[in-house]
């Protein structure tokens, strides 16, 4: 039998959530001043004393487990580089802004001596007008040519929102110059009618990874005379591009600078990125091209109150008895609710779409007990809303008609949200830099603020708010990506030669895996070879062939069965275990059931309903080696990394009673496994270190499940990714290595570079998973240390002492790495 654990899944409505390691730009003028101050007396409280009230009430105090005081920063301000143009500058200082910063005024000089430049200083440093200002100044040059628009300039955004506002932010700040600067969104939600005019006449087109892959590179001879006069391809918020995803946009991008060269253009790549360790290294993998850093941050900075705060244990007995917490979204929901009765602005990040919804509910339904015109002034705000439903909360949120949001990554990469005194983070995100990003998000018009980290039920944020010094001392870390993984080379490699044909000069630029590639392309007969370049072959489009956000395909719509009403989407990959039939689906605070899903047509018919229940999937999962690429020896066991093949399938859900998580009962369903092939690591051990260990075969199994699960749990410290991009497998005697055996594999086709991270941190990752179950309080096992929230088996069989006793042994016979998993510590926390 095979104990899984897997990438994607869905957990009790009000079980332990996380947070995306994403976040958004400032938008230019913000970052000097606030132009929306607020006029609440509470909301400028300091953020100790904030703090205090919401640790006032009955054994709020005992849940603080840390607080970390940042002290307030001077700014150190420049000059512009003195070919800017006196207009831009003039704008500027209309604006409020009267100088830059030091860093704005380093990355603008570059920017015009034509270096490619990435802008890596904290939230709210104005990486936005770094890269604004040179751009504005040459398309300003560019206006006043004789003939054609003299100068173009692409803006890439990870979401759609994001680019709407900075858009708006351009627009703003243009305003004075008349029609010299002419922006404007290109995406899927552009009208068609204004599309044309797009591509004739703007010279500041602002767009995202998936347009520029599917509707601009394959239509490149209607966008010549833009891409002929393109000077400068602005990437924000780069640090999002990681995993499967940087590495398709690294191929998207070469794409890019291929037709440029074709029409004799040669653009430099301006790249804004949070705050991380290496990022001219992590832009230049990313692009392909030498990239100056400027990373020493010369903004002002107030005071930043960061506390981690632990949910208190309940009389509630979840799976096998095991003590429960509270769920982070349930104390996230209290929080939020006292923030808003003291009128603090605030935002609470939450990963999952079901938790940022349930966070609102639970928020307006205690508001309205105090005073019910509160409870319109907190919503949620989630991917998968109709564009017309984001762009409404975007204007509540810039009026100050909300107070609270309950937000997922959509808003986290979205809008200007300046004014915020607060931020509630809904578990650990995943990474130390995406932690500071986000405690960020508050304090941006120079305030004091204050950022809460709530700790889920799980083995890592458990650790992390009894171990500050692993958030507080230790650097962000450097973004993974992987352009020459094959299962994205591949695809692109089919666009690149529709756009046009691949010559032996372009593979270079795509990197060294292609002559292994295109062989195998042409066998598969996507490309034919005549005379000197390589030709797609096929009538359908080429750009259909990468699914650069790795949803799986097409997204599977919601649709309300009574009216036909389209309600939103769910990604393909989520589709199994977020909207089958009989499954809760939450949409703007209302709460569906799912009558049917239909793969083929890619719809879920769901009606209105108000059950007393949430639901959960229930999967199974194999795995099979393909390939070992890496054997060490640990000991009398073994240490792997290589190629696997894992097989998932859904094959029922749970209804869980919404609080206390009781299960109501179980419920079969019937849909097609899915297969992945990807990478992974994955570690052995013998009778005799079983022996040794004391693990007889009536326990085996639960101590290598607990090891599993404990082990996802806690990589997220050592590689970038949170347990959600990662999956496992554990089995007392694997067919292909004889052995028992604990697998720890990427949750994304050919893999994302965590597994091989894990590999080469194994003797730190493993030592670190054996201290969380150990020192966890608990007596046989619980949430905070080895059952999961994803667990696919329903966390059965668990053994608590059998993994610690098993870890020891294995760790025994580790061999010393030649790599750091823990670097020294910088001097002081980075910039929130």
């Amino acid at each position: 039998m095979a104990f899984n654990h897997l990438p994607a899944g869905v957990h009790d409505a009000l079980g332990p959530l996380s947070v995306t390691p994403v976040t958004h730009s400032v938008p230019m003028a913000k970052n000097h001043r606030s132009d929306r101050p607020s006029t609440d007396p509470a909301s400028r409280l300091a953020p100790g004393t904030v703090l205090d009230r919401l640790a006032s009430g009955p054994s709020r105090a005992a849940r603080i487990t840390h607080t970390e005081h940042l002290p307030p920063r001077e700014g150190r301000h420049a000059v512009w580089p003195d070919r800017i143009r006196s207009e831009i500058v003039t704008a500027v200082q209309t604006a409020g802004i009267e100088r830059p910063w030091a860093h704005q005024a380093r990355a603008a000089e570059h920017a015009l001596d034509g270096d490619s430049v990435v802008v890596a200083t904290g939230t709210a440093s104005g990486k936005s007008l770094a890269y604004l200002v040179p751009v504005l100044s040459r398309l300003l040059d560019g206006a006043e040519a004789p003939n054609g628009r003299g100068a173009t300039a692409l803006y890439l955004a990870p979401t759609k929102a994001l680019a709407a506002d900075q858009c708006r932010s351009v627009k703003e700040l243009s305003q004075p110059l008349g029609t010299a600067i002419r922006a404007a969104v290109y995406d899927g939600d552009t009208p068609p009618e204004e599309r044309e005019w797009v591509r004739q006449y703007a010279n500041y087109v602002l767009t995202n990874p998936d347009m520029l892959h599917r509707g601009i590179l394959p239509s490149h001879p209607r966008w010549s005379s833009f891409l002929r006069a393109l000077k400068y391809v602005v990437i924000d918020e780069c640090h999002t591009y990681r995993g499967v995803f940087g590495s398709h946009v690294a191929q998207v991008l070469r794409r890019l600078r291929r037709l440029c060269a074709r029409y004799g253009a040669s653009p430099v790549f301006l790249l804004a990125s949070a705050t991380a360790a290496e990022p001219s290294v992590a832009a230049r993998r990313l692009t392909g091209l030498p990239v100056v850093e400027v990373a020493d941050d010369a903004s002002p900075r107030g005071e930043l109150v960061f506390a981690l705060w632990e949910p208190p244990l309940t009389e509630l007995h979840g799976e096998k008895g095991a003590p429960v917490r509270r769920t982070a979204t349930a104390e996230t929901a209290d929080l939020l609710t006292d923030l808003t009765v003291q009128g603090v602005r605030s935002v609470a990040f939450v990963r999952s779409r079901r938790g940022a919804e349930l966070i609102s509910v639970i928020a307006q339904e205690r508001l309205a007990e105090v005073d019910r015109s509160l409870a319109r002034r907190v919503a949620a705000y989630r991917g998968g809303y109709l564009p017309e439903e984001r762009r409404a909360l975007e204007r509540a949120l810039h009026s100050g008609e909300l107070l609270g949001l309950a937000a997922t990554t959509a808003l986290e990469l979205g809008v200007d949200v300046s004014g915020l005194d607060a931020v509630l983070i809904a578990g650990y995100p995943g990474t130390r830099a995406s932690l500071w990003q986000q405690a960020g998000r508050a304090g941006r018009a120079g305030q004091g603020a204050l950022a809460v980290l709530v700790a889920r039920d799980d083995p890592l944020d458990t650790f992390l708010v009894h171990h500050p010094e692993a958030l507080f001392e230790q650097p962000v870390e450097s973004t993974v990506l992987d352009p020459d993984n094959p299962y994205v080379l591949a695809p692109h490699l089919c666009a690149a030669a529709a756009e046009l044909p691949l010559t032996d000069e372009d593979l270079e630029l795509f990197g060294p895996a292609c002559a292994e590639l295109l062989p195998q392309l042409e066998a598969a007969k996507l490309l034919r070879r005549r005379t000197k370049a390589w030709h797609w072959t096929r009538r359908e489009r080429a750009a259909d062939l990468a699914d650069i956000r790795g949803e799986g395909g097409r997204p599977v719509q919601v649709v309300e069965a009574g009216t036909g009403r389209l309600l939103g989407t769910v990604d393909a990959g989520a589709a199994h275990t977020t909207v089958h039939e009989g499954a809760v689906h939450l949409h703007q605070g209302r709460t569906y059931l799912v009558r049917s899903l239909d793969l083929e047509d890619s719809v879920a018919l769901v009606e209105e309903a108000n059950p007393p229940y949430s639901t959960v999937a229930r999967d199974t999962t194999s795995i099979s080696v393909l390939e070992t690429d890496i054997e060490v020896p640990w000991g009398e066991g073994r240490l792997c990394y290589g190629s696997v093949e894992v097989t998932n399938q859904v094959v029922s859900f749970l209804r869980r009673r919404l609080i206390t998580g009781e299960v109501l009962g179980e419920t079969k369903l019937d849909l097609p496994p899915r297969t992945l092939r990807t990478r992974a690591v994955w570690w052995t051990v013998t009778e005799e270190q079983l022996d040794q260990a004391r693990i007889n075969p009536e326990i085996l199994g639960g101590a290598l499940h607990a090891a599993e699960h404990a082990s996802i749990g806690m990589l997220p410290l050592f590689a970038t990714c949170d347990r959600w991009d990662i999956g496992g497998v554990s089995i007392p005697l694997h067919p292909d290595t004889l052995l028992p055996t604990v697998f720890v594999y990427d949750g994304h086709p050919g893999g994302a570079g965590f597994a091989e991270r894990a590999f080469h941190t194994a003797r730190a990752w493993l030592t670190a998973t054996r201290q969380a179950i150990a020192s966890c309080e608990c007596e046989a096992g619980c949430p905070s240390c080895i059952q999961s929230p994803k667990c696919g088996n329903g966390n059965d069989p668990l053994h608590k002492r059998g993994a610690v006793r098993l870890l020891t042994v294995l760790l025994r016979g580790a061999p010393e790495e030649k790599e750091s998993a823990a670097p020294s510590p910088p001097p002081g926390p980075p910039s929130p």
